[in-house]
Formats: structure tokens, sequence, C-alpha cells
């Protein structure tokens, strides 16, 4: 079975392949069961090899650079994260007409969050602030080139892409109370404090529960460094008004990072609808979702 396109210009990555390079590169794993699994991110084709493994393999070229990265930052991250993070295992290379590294990581355990609720959401915003926290104290400097993704940048350097975005949204979306909540994240002051390690994108998606809690952050594609409130976007993506203010609480938040980070979440809910609008529906109720709560946020705080 082929994995459904949700790019113009994409790998053509089926079973069949997948077999093919375990068998050339790892051939003492080709007797393992390959299950694809289906998985609402757009960068990468995910299979389940054997009960312990997992084979992550980019799409689209500009996530071809992600299982050397990932194979780099993983393990040095992993012992200062209050959260379990993929680990990784072996590193593939092209062959067989697929372009680009792909990786074999270690199985973890549990549901994506977009779909299994957790038990107490209490414990998960303050499990995620945890891991906000976590990542900002990791001292990526120790590490002689640090990561290269684009997350964390000045929102201003989004702006033309969010603006169009919105524009072709007319009609979908409230665009003018989209216009306004974007202008008022481009107004807060920009980050001017020590850059930070981020995750990137702290999605419901990327998130694990397993036996009713969060258990797992993957997919760190979008690992980056730059302006903290990156991270805040799960605030909006994930967490409800009430966890929301307990996340924020917890992490002794001004309000130009909460600005900002709300400007994070509704850029990348904006830009990834109209993208994933006839692909990827899992992708478009998310960012339908995100953009909701924005909204409602910034209309509550512009009346209040």
């Amino acid at each position: 079975m082929t994995l459904q396109r949700m790019h113009a210009n994409e790998a053509l990555i089926d079973a069949g392949l997948v077999k093919r390079l375990i068998a050339s590169q790892f051939p003492t794993w080709e007797h393992l069961k390959l299950t694809p699994i289906p998985y609402t991110g757009t960068d990468n084709a995910i299979f389940r090899l054997g009960e312990e493994m997992v084979i992550r393999l980019p799409r689209i070229h500009w996530a071809a650079e992600q299982p050397e990265s990932e194979s780099q930052w993983l393990p040095l991250l992993a012992p200062h994260l209050p959260l379990s993070i993929p680990k990784p295992i072996r590193l593939g290379a092209p062959e067989f007409g697929y372009p680009w590294n792909w990786s074999v990581h270690q199985w973890l355990q549990g549901e994506n969050a977009l779909t299994m609720p957790v038990n107490n959401p209490v414990e998960a915003a303050l499990s995620l602030a945890g891991f906000v926290s976590a990542m900002r104290r990791f001292d990526y400097t120790r590490v002689t080139a640090p990561p290269r993704g684009t997350r964390g940048i000045p929102l201003q350097e989004r702006d033309a892409e969010t603006r169009s975005a919105i524009h072709s949204l007319t009609g979908l979306i409230d665009v003018q109370t989209s216009t306004s909540a974007w202008e008022d994240a481009l107004a807060a002051p920009p980050w001017n404090g020590r850059k930070v390690c981020l995750h990137g994108d702290l999605a419901p998606g990327n998130l694990l529960v397993s036996q009713g809690r969060l258990s797992a952050v993957i997919d760190f594609g979008e690992l980056a460094i730059g302006d903290p409130a990156c991270d805040l976007m799960v605030a909006w993506n994930y967490l409800d008004p009430s966890t929301r203010k307990i996340f924020r609480d917890a992490l002794d938040l001004d309000d130009a990072a909460w600005r900002r980070g709300r400007g994070w979440a509704l850029s990348v809910a904006l830009i990834a609808l109209p993208y994933y609008l006839e692909s990827n529906p899992t992708i478009v109720a998310a960012s339908r979702r995100t953009i909701s709560q924005v909204l409602s946020d910034h209309l509550r705080v512009a009346n209040s």
C-alpha cells in the first residue's frame, strides 16, 4: 500500500520499499513484521518494525535532515527531560530510488493525544510545563552545531505567510478577528533574552498518552533554538482555558511571551489549514480547533 500523498513532490513510500531497505541495510531484521502506522504528521512515513522498533522515512525534502538531527540530539536531550522521547537505534541510507537518510527508533508505548484523553488534565498541563522548562534549561552550547530549525524566529518573519493564509481562508474563518489576533501578537515586545532549546512543534499529534497520563513527546523534526514563546503554542492547540491558565502559572510567563505564544499557535494553524485542506482531515480539524481557541482567547482579553 502506498501512503496517501500530502505534498505535490513527496517521495513515494510503500511497505515494499521499506522491506527492501531493511533487507539490504539491516538484514538481521528482515524477518520482523512490518506494519504501516496511521500517523497524523506530514513530514514522515511511519512503520512499526516487530514489537520494539519504529521506522521513520522523510516524505518531503524539507524533512530530509531530520533523521541525522534527531540521531544527534535526542540522546543528548533524553536524560534532561521529564517525559520520554524517541531513542534512535540506527540510521539508514538512501537506496532503491529513495533519496534521503531514514531512521530506526525504539518503539514508545502509548496512544496519540489527538484521540486518547488523559485522566487528569491538570496533571497533563503541569507535565507539559515541566517539559518546556526542561527544554529551556538544556545547555545546547556544549554541542558544536546547534539545531537549525526555523521555529523560534521572530514572529515578524512569518508575517507575510500568515497574512497570505488568512486571505486564502476568506469564508472559512473569521478574517477580521484572525487579523486582529495576529497583529496583537506582532505588537508584543520581542524576545531579547538568551535563545533556548525548543521542541518547535508541541501539539497533540506529537504527544503520547499511556495509562491515562502524558507519557512521551515525539517528532523533534522542528527542533530549534530561539524565542521560548514558540513552545507555548501547546496551550492553545491542546489545552483548554482552565488548564491553559495552570500551564501559564507554572511557567511564570510575562504578558509579552504569552501574546507571542498565542501568535505562534495561530500562525502555525492558519498556514496548515489551507495547505492540508484536501489531504489531511486530522490536521484540518486540529487547526480549526486551535484557531477557535486563539480567537476566543483574544476576544476575551480584548473585551476585558
